[in-house]
């Protein structure tokens, strides 16, 4: 089973160390400790965890869509040529860029500082971890 430390537990979590040691103190977030003594947390109970403390900002659009990965941010940056526009999307800590006609930009009126989603259907979804799992 995947054991994390504190501090790679916090970068995940987008927090500092102290927080997480914080929720480990109060019970939240629960924890063991390792062959060395240090302490550790189980990759499933901090994946619960995380889930869990998810809050997505709320989606403006009232229309049900078949998309799942939809992604509410501000408009950072918006570059355009007759024909094609680059937009970025700051969606929390995630920058998202999409690449759409200067005309859809126009209807949209994309510009930085607008509210927008950024609904992502894709076929392929790439997943890489960061070490083999030995067996």
């Amino acid at each position: 089973m995947t054991q994390l430390r504190i501090k790679d537990a916090a970068s995940l979590l987008g927090v500092s160390d102290d927080t997480v040691r914080r929720w480990v103190d109060t019970g939240a977030l629960p924890h063991t400790t390792d062959e060395h003594g240090r302490m550790v947390i189980e990759g499933r109970a901090l994946a619960e965890f995380a889930k869990a403390q998810a809050t997505p900002s709320p989606d403006p659009s009232p229309i049900g869509r078949s998309a799942r990965n939809r992604f509410v941010g501000l408009v950072t940056e918006v570059l355009s040529d007759t024909v094609m526009s680059q937009v970025e999307i700051q969606c929390g800590p995630y920058r998202v860029v999409s690449l759409m006609s200067t005309e859809a930009v126009r209807e949209l009126g994309l510009e930085p500082g607008k509210v927008a989603v950024a609904v992502v259907k894709a076929t392929t979804v790439i997943v890489e971890t960061p070490e083999r799992n030995k067996e």
